[in-house]
């Protein structure tokens, strides 16, 4: 394969960045719980201080993979890093090089700013995707567990006094 196309998103990208989404979502068996909305996703990109960021991966000038991320940071590393929130290529384009090439970027993207790590969470039960990561040198953080509150919980705590 040649040059592989990646880049930055374009707000020209967001409606078939949100369909991207949404598919991810439909593959990881949670297709009801994605509500992303073009609006939202362009604002949270777009916005004049964005906090989320994303590349597409690019075959025949159609956008047919993403990645999506923020920065977080690491009190023990004492410096800044690239979670991936969404890494997608559509079916058709697996095994093509893209989903490597949007990992290569991101670790660029950290390599050329100085962040000391790229992380992201994969379901237990993709060994297809966990594979690939292991390939590429990642490593489970098996000691740690994720918590999420969302939702009403989300809502108690926050509004408890």
């Amino acid at each position: 394969m040649g040059l592989v196309p990646i880049r930055r998103a374009r707000p020209e990208d967001v409606p078939v960045m949100v369909g991207l989404a949404e598919e991810l979502a439909e593959y990881e068996r949670a297709r009801a719980d994605c509500h992303l909305t073009v609006d939202q996703l362009h604002d949270a990109l777009f916005r004049p201080t964005p906090a989320l960021f994303g590349h597409v991966a690019e075959v025949d000038g159609a956008v047919v993979g993403m990645a999506l991320w923020f920065l977080n940071f690491s009190t023990w590393r004492g410096t800044h890093g690239i979670y991936l929130e969404d890494l997608y290529v559509r079916p058709s384009e697996r095994g093509s090089g893209l989903g490597r090439a949007l990992l290569t970027e991101l670790a660029r993207e950290c390599v050329a700013n100085g962040y000391a790590r790229l992380e992201w969470a994969v379901l237990d039960w993709n060994a297809s995707a966990i594979g690939f990561y292991r390939s590429l040198g990642a490593a489970p953080m098996d000691e740690w567990t994720v918590f999420r509150l969302t939702d009403k919980a989300l809502h108690d705590l926050g509004s408890s006094d």
